[in-house]
Parts: structure tokens; C-alpha cells; sequence
């Protein structure tokens, strides 16, 4: 009996602690949704602040434009009375100038006969200029013959000279090649004189060996030290005649 009260015990704790939980749960949930309800509505108003405030940047943006397109046409209305003053002042520039002409042809046809006599004697001395640049061409041309006649010589003499040069390069490498080989064969010469002379040099200690073991034959001694000593000796004499 005692077992089943402290089981009913523990189940009213635990329901107790479940109610406590959704109390809570239903209270944050409200929370979430009366915040969510006003983010949505400050949402709406900054969009509806945001459009005002295009708007207003707009009209802004017109006027100034309107303000421009303003000071462009009193500019351009300014410029064009200008402009019509000038041409008012060129007209009367030109006016002037015609009559300014009209007297300076008068002058000028006053001119002319001297002018017409003053052409004839420039034409008769462009003639004579024209005969003596003839004769200056003539001359250029016998002159211009003489320098290529000289070049082709100095040319002629000049590819004479390189000739030489490359015959003497020539000779000179033949020479080099020539005291090249001569001082290869005096060094084949000199390696064999000197093979030779090693050679002798031991054909001399084989011989000397060859005599004493030729006195001193004891019964101990191996005969095919002799034979071997024997046989080295036809060997170098073998090896200088195929050399010499």
C-alpha cells in the first residue's frame, strides 16, 4: 500500500510539470505570432515611407530638370540674338568690303598692262633658265657616269683586294694545318720513341733476369719461370716489329 501512494505522488509531480510546459509553449507561441504580426506591419509602413520618399525625390528630380531645360532655352535665346547681331555687323563688313573691291579692281585693271609686259619678260627668262637647266642635266649626267664609272673601278679594285685577302687567310690556314700535323706526327713519334725505349728497358731487365736464372739452375727452382721469361722476350720482340 505505502508503494502505490508514492507512485501516485510521482504521476501528480509529472503532471504538474507538463502543464507548467504548455502554459509556456502557449505563451511564446502568442509572443511569436503578435511579433511576427507587427514586423509585418512596420514592414509595411517603411515600404509605404520608402515609396513617399521616391516619390518626393522624384518630383525633385523633374523640377531640377525643368529648372535646366529653363536655363538651356533663355542660353540658346541669348546666343541666337547674339548670332543676329553678328550677322547684322558682317553685313555691313561685307558692304563694305564690296566697294572696297569695286575700287581695288579699278586699280588693279590699271595694273594689268604692266603686268602682261612684266609676264612676257619672265617667260623669255624662264626660256634661257629652262636652256641652262638643259645644259646643268647634261652635265649632271656626264657627272653622274664619271662617279659610277669610279665606283665600278673602286668596286673592281676592292673585290681584287678581298681575293688576296681570302688567298692569304687561305695559305695562312694551310700553314697552320701543315705545323698542326707536323707537330701531331712529332708527338706519335715521340710517344712511340718513348714506347721503345720502356720496351728496351725491359727487354734489358728480362735478359738480366733470363741470366741469372740461367747460372743459378737449382734443383729447387720451377723451369716455367724460364719459360715464362722466355716467352715475354719473344713477346716485346713481336710487339716492336709490329710497331716498326
Amino acid at each position: 500500500m505505502p508503494k502505490r501512494k508514492k507512485i501516485k505522488k510521482k504521476v501528480r509531480k509529472n503532471n504538474s510539470k507538463l502543464s507548467e510546459i504548455a502554459s509556456i509553449t502557449t505563451k511564446s507561441i502568442t509572443n511569436a505570432l503578435s511579433n511576427y504580426k507587427k514586423n509585418k506591419e512596420l514592414e509595411k509602413i517603411k515600404t509605404i515611407k520608402f515609396q513617399k520618399l521616391e516619390e518626393k525625390n522624384q518630383i525633385l528630380k523633374d523640377r531640377k530638370e525643368l529648372k535646366n531645360w529653363e536655363e538651356r532655352l533663355i542660353k540658346e535665346s541669348n546666343k541666337i540674338k547674339s548670332i543676329e547681331e553678328e550677322l547684322k555687323i558682317k553685313e555691313k563688313e561685307i558692304k563694305i568690303k564690296d566697294e572696297n573691291q569695286k575700287i581695288e579692281g579699278e586699280r588693279l585693271s590699271k595694273k594689268d598692262e604692266h603686268l602682261i609686259s612684266i609676264a612676257r619678260e619672265i617667260a623669255t627668262k624662264e626660256k634661257e633658265l629652262k636652256l641652262i637647266g638643259e645644259q646643268q642635266n647634261r652635265k649632271d649626267i656626264d657627272l653622274k657616269a664619271r662617279e659610277e664609272e669610279q665606283k665600278q673601278k673602286e668596286l673592281k679594285e676592292q673585290r681584287k683586294k678581298n681575293k688576296e685577302l681570302k688567298a692569304l687567310k687561305e695559305e695562312e690556314e694551310r700553314k697552320k694545318q701543315l705545323e698542326y700535323i707536323k707537330f701531331k706526327e712529332w708527338e706519335e713519334k715521340f710517344d712511340r720513341e718513348q714506347k721503345r725505349k720502356e720496351l728496351e728497358e725491359k727487354r734489358k731487365d728480362l735478359r738480366l733476369r733470363q741470366k741469372e736464372l740461367n747460372k743459378n739452375e737449382i734443383l729447387e727452382t720451377d723451369p716455367s719461370d724460364s719459360n715464362n721469361l722466355t716467352l715475354e722476350l719473344e713477346r716485346f720482340d713481336v710487339d716492336e716489329k709490329m710497331k716498326n
